[in-house]
């Protein structure tokens, strides 16, 4: 038998390293055909999961019934399995490098456990040649054993979009790679079990590093074209949305449009894939130039909200503003790399009172990330609003609740453009 018929007989166990958005609904699907070992280094977390909890909040307690899966934080309980699957978050840091910390910390834990015959595959995004170069290497020094001669790997980019209920683990075809033939044929037919959609067999694990971060870096330049349009259009008086729409009505025209770029996909990849290409004497300018565009936006839309605000007479010392959503996309409650902190630390340079509200966040969380409040629901007269994510609980309000917080001379920003032609009672801008 070799490693899949094995999974399969539940002879041996898969386990899934790392279970946040993307780590726990793979254990979950998997652990409806096979035998599955969820580790994850946070304890209570893994207390939530034992309770048919994810602590993401993006599936049910009904997306656990039927599994058969040992939710753990013990080490040891990883050395059951044989084919084992990192799915660690990759950040950058403060200076938009690469932070590969919890990607090698759990290379490490793998390593302990790793035996001959065994299969490592890597979902976290990572930069081209990171898996060989930085992954396998540790997994060889803290195993001892030899890479192809006593254990296997593949790569297996993400593709999960948090919120989207429709675009799923099971519906997106699966970008699959190996060290080898054999390993790209086990690694293939083990997500085959899961995967309805089917998969993409790789010809290299650089190549589907490489297929992974360029998914977001397209869309990221896209968005940052939109974004400076957007900036143009500002000044010459005319509405982006609007000539999106107009525009749009062209065929083969690409439909992106401008706004807040923030979270652990978008905002984050094509640093990556900069930080690399440095390595090769390549200044990648419009990458940089777009993740610049992006990085910029929660600073302008905090500007333009002051000049408007200025514009109306009223002392910015006095003002109060309502920020409308802090998440870093709608209908999710994770706040990772939000750059609508941006918009809320520019206004406060300025000295003005921003109260921030949103249904998703947890209050605790954006305090420790970003050392604002939330607070439970607007109060008072406000002299500017801003709807910065459009959560569906936003996108049903009508003109009279705006009206209802709004001071004299009050200013509706739409981010997003959501209530474009609804709002006739107050001044309104969107990007």
């Amino acid at each position: 038998m070799n490693l899949y018929e094995q999974l399969l007989a539940k002879q041996t166990k898969l386990s899934v390293i790392g279970l946040g958005y993307v780590g726990l609904p793979i254990a979950l699907e998997f652990a409806k055909k096979i035998q599955v070992i969820g580790f994850d280094i946070k304890e209570d977390r893994v207390e939530m999961m034992k309770n048919n909890m994810d602590p993401s909040e993006e599936l049910p307690a009904s997306a656990f019934e039927g599994c058969d899966i040992l939710f753990t934080a013990k080490v040891d309980d990883l050395k059951d399995a044989t084919f084992h699957i990192v799915a660690v978050p990759t950040p950058i840091d403060n200076h938009n490098l690469p932070e590969l910390k919890p990607l090698l910390a759990a290379t490490r834990t793998v390593g302990k456990v790793l035996k001959k015959g065994d299969y490592v595959v890597y979902e976290s995004t990572v930069y081209p040649g990171c898996t060989e170069e930085d992954c396998i290497p540790i997994l060889e020094e803290v195993s001892g054993l030899k890479f192809i001669k006593d254990f296997k790997v593949g790569f297996s980019p993400e593709r999960i979009n948090p919120g989207d209920k429709d675009h799923t683990i099971t519906t997106i075809t699966k970008v699959v790679s190996g060290c080898d033939d054999e390993s790209l044929d086990i690694v293939a037919k083990v997500y085959e079990l899961v995967v309805i959609a089917g998969v993409h067999r790789a010809s290299c694990i650089k190549v589907a590093e490489s297929a992974k971060i360029i998914e977001n870096t397209q869309r990221d330049v896209n968005i940052a074209l939109m974004n400076e349009l957007s900036i143009i259009f500002n000044r010459m008086g005319i509405n982006t949305f609007e000539v999106l729409e107009a525009a749009g009505t062209k065929w083969n025209f690409l439909k992106f449009y401008p706004g807040l770029v923030g979270g652990h996909c978008i905002g984050v990849d094509p640093y990556y894939l900069t930080y690399k290409a440095k390595e090769f004497r390549y200044h990648a300018q419009i990458i940089n130039s777009g993740r610049f565009v992006n990085d910029s936006m929660g600073f302008y839309i905090a500007k333009q909200t002051v000049k408007k605000i200025i514009a109306t007479g009223k002392n910015v010392l006095s003002s109060r503003i309502l920020v409308m959503g802090v998440t870093f996309k709608e209908n999710v409650s994770d706040i990772r790399n939000s750059r609508v902190a941006d918009v809320v630390s520019e206004l406060k340079t300025y000295g003005l009172n921003v109260d921030v509200v949103d249904p998703f966040a947890n209050a605790a969380e954006v305090k420790h990330e970003y050392g604002f409040e939330i607070v439970e629901k607007p109060s008072g007269k406000y002299d500017a609003i801003i709807v910065a994510v459009s959560h569906n609980d936003y996108a049903d309000l009508q003109q009279e609740y705006f009206l209802n917080l709004a001071a004299e001379k009050c200013i509706l920003v739409d981010v997003k453009g959501i209530f474009r032609g609804k709002i006739k009672g107050l001044a309104y801008w969107s990007l």
